[in-house]
């Protein structure tokens, strides 16, 4: 994957969640890189920097706000969309903390997912081109 240009992180321990994800991403014209984990995610952080990381709370080893805090802390110019199956109250203030551009339930509305992640990266391709998106 060319990342010299905008891409998205996918960040989620269920195959079939980042397998969903991938596929909408890609078939709406964004460059996309899934992981299994938070420590896998960051340890692959070495200066190539996505526009913004879907990220899974609920995973084994390092959460999704440990990593939602440490990416606040190392590459804040990164947007964060946080996706809870799970939602609190108490979980959805600690994600405010590092401010998401979204905070989002699963299953996930996919245009409400591309148009957050189009706030961090800009739009899609075909979008740019007056090209329909899929």
């Amino acid at each position: 994957m060319d990342t010299s240009l905008p891409w998205v992180a996918v960040v989620d321990d269920d195959d079939a969640v980042r397998r969903a994800l991938l596929r909408l991403l890609r078939a709406s014209g964004i460059a996309a890189q899934a992981y299994a984990g938070g420590a896998d995610f960051l340890a692959a952080l070495d200066g190539a920097r996505p526009c913004c990381v879907v990220l899974d709370v609920h995973m084994p080893g390092l959460s999704g706000l440990e990593v939602q805090a440490r990416l606040a802390a190392q590459a804040p110019e990164v947007g964060v969309i946080i996706l809870t199956g799970h939602p609190t109250p108490a979980e959805q203030a600690q994600a405010q903390q590092h401010r998401p551009l979204a905070y989002l339930s699963k299953p996930v509305n996919d245009q409400l997912l591309l148009d957050t992640i189009s706030l961090a990266c800009g739009p899609a391709p075909a979008s740019r081109t007056g090209a329909p998106r899929p």
